[in-house]
């Protein structure tokens, strides 16, 4: 077996066809599904147990844990695959993309390969959450999220492994619930792994289409942070602490209302996010849209990462 495939799912009725599709269309055919259901209410276990009856290598495996390291963790062992990926269901990816994957990975000598995020949204507010999710003003220097490069870094998208990297560094800390995928990359970098972005690999991934859902995300991205810098003894950077100090200083705005130069930080914000938000192409609506994404992104994370802080000491 070349490659074994594994993703993580609930309630994906929406996506979940897609992905098989492309599993079962793409280039090597020498591949495994594995998809991993975390207690999915809606149509998921039927679409994939309609599949399986004609296709005997699409696996389902239950997740009682439900969240997304438990699932990695208990398909991993299975896999037979020369090669791990893992999919996102709530993703698209070319017809070449575990082609690009294998291409990427054997002229990198790399332990984990993967690409550039194009994010997509549906609707007004969805089409300001991707441009915010993209832009250097909403998520920072993150490199898969803001430009296509051919580039060792810290950390991809999904995933695409040597099967051995796992016995190796080990499997997912299943006490994150986010950023178990960062975590993990940085292990792999500190004990002397290698991890590469190709200009190669690309996929579509489409956000949340709220900005209840954003916050909800990005509060537990910001959340986990801390634990993740904690653990691998990381050094914290602008972009981890940027979202964090801009919360502490919307705390103190009441109190330094007398003083008028105690605005130009928020004037200098709105400023930003409103010619990031106007410089790009999305409708007028989206526009108008955007800078309240940008703030609730920022808002969120800032607030979790404040909130993750005393993990730290309690564990």
């Amino acid at each position: 077996m070349l490659i074994s495939v594994i993703c993580p799912v609930f309630n994906e009725e929406k996506h979940l066809s897609k992905v098989i599709e492309f599993f079962l269309q793409s280039a090597p055919a020498e591949k495994e599904l594995f998809l991993i259901d975390g207690g999915s209410t809606d149509a998921t276990l039927g679409i994939i147990r309609s599949y399986q009856a004609t296709y005997k290598h699409i696996h389902l495996l239950h997740n009682r844990h439900k969240y997304v390291p438990f699932a990695l963790n208990q398909a991993i062992p299975l896999c037979r695959g020369r090669y791990i990926a893992r999919l996102d269901a709530h993703a698209e990816y070319p017809a070449d993309y575990f082609e690009a994957c294998l291409e990427a990975i054997a002229e990198s000598d790399a332990d984990n390969v993967g690409g550039y995020i194009y994010s997509e949204g549906k609707g007004p507010a969805g089409e300001a959450i991707a441009l915010a999710m993209s832009s250097p003003f909403g998520v920072g220097n993150s490199s898969f999220r803001t430009r296509v490069a051919d580039a060792f870094v810290e950390t991809v998208p999904f995933g695409f492994w040597k099967r051995e990297v796992f016995g190796r560094y080990g499997l997912f800390d299943e006490t994150l619930i986010r950023n178990q995928d960062d975590e993990f990359n940085y292990r792999t970098i500190r004990m002397g792994g290698k991890i590469f972005q190709s200009a190669k690999i690309h996929s579509r991934y489409f956000v949340r289409d709220s900005f209840k859902a954003l916050f909800r995300q990005y509060f537990q991205y910001g959340f986990y942070k801390p634990l993740v810098l904690k653990k691998i003894g990381k050094v914290v950077k602008a972009r981890h602490l940027a979202p964090a100090c801009f919360v502490v200083y919307l705390f103190t705005l009441p109190m330094a209302l007398p003083f008028g130069w105690w605005l130009i930080p928020l004037g200098i914000y709105v400023a930003l996010a409103l010619y990031f938000s106007f410089k790009s192409r999305l409708s007028a609506t989206a526009k108008a849209l955007a800078p309240a994404a940008f703030f609730t992104l920022h808002l969120s994370y800032g607030l979790g990462f404040l909130a993750g802080l005393p993990a730290i000491w309690n564990r």
